[in-house]
């Protein structure tokens, strides 16, 4: 079974910029699995964030962030990641990562494996 484990996450200012990280531990799993951000606060339903093919050929971004946030993997590494600049306080979530195995979705429900999740917070 794939575990996922996210890191990076913080306190920052608004318009900084951080970079989460998601480990996988299932080698061949990773580098065949589409990937996914997704985010949540209490009380709301998880919102996708970034999802990205098998190769990083087709990538996805959720309205909310695009020009803004940048989603990566690297196959050698079994990692994912999530390049967020300019942040600001409607950023503020627990970010999870994500594995499909299939095509990249937008939704949640599609995916399979979930990470525990990396808290983010923006405020001055």
């Amino acid at each position: 079974q794939v575990q996922l484990a996210e890191s990076g996450g913080g306190l920052v200012q608004p318009g900084d910029s951080l970079r989460l990280s998601c480990a996988a531990s299932d080698d061949y799993t990773f580098s065949m699995s589409a990937m996914g951000w997704f985010r949540q606060v209490p009380g709301k339903e998880r919102e996708f964030v970034a999802a990205i093919s098998r190769r990083g050929g087709n990538i996805v971004y959720g309205d909310s962030v695009k020009g803004r946030f940048t989603i990566s993997r690297d196959n050698d590494r079994n990692t994912l990641y999530l390049q967020m600049n300019n942040l600001n306080a409607e950023d503020t979530a627990v970010y999870y990562c994500a594995t499909r195995w299939a095509l990249v979705s937008t939704n949640a429900s599609d995916y399979d494996y979930w990470g525990q999740g990396t808290h983010v917070t923006v405020s001055s």
